[in-house]
């Protein structure tokens, strides 16, 4: 079983790529493929097919998965991309910025 190192609810930011730069909420965590999809962000078109009757089908605008390795967590006290570290606060492993040493 592989590890990713965000979760889900984690605001992240896109290190690489055409969105690059840009801040999302993870909304969905594949640890298995070691992709996550992040809200309003990787933007694809896809074709859709109507399943019942009456349904539209056509081409719709959905989040794409990428690259786990491609984003970084966003510290909610410094508001920087910032790599994860772990310590153990009253015998319960939790993470914390690199940067600046806040619990996430």
């Amino acid at each position: 079983m592989s590890k990713v190192h965000v979760k889900t609810g984690d605001t992240v930011m896109i290190i690489s790529g055409k969105d690059a730069g840009k801040s999302g909420k993870v909304l969905q965590v594949s640890p298995k493929e070691g992709k996550v999809i992040v809200e309003g962000l990787n933007m694809v078109t896809k074709h859709v097919k109507p399943r019942r009757e009456g349904e539209q089908g056509g081409i719709v605008k959905a989040e794409g998965a990428l690259y786990a390795a491609k984003v970084m967590p966003v510290c909610p006290k410094c508001g920087k991309a910032t790599r994860v570290g772990h310590i153990v606060n009253n015998g319960k492993k939790v993470r914390v910025c690199k940067k600046c040493g806040a619990e996430f």
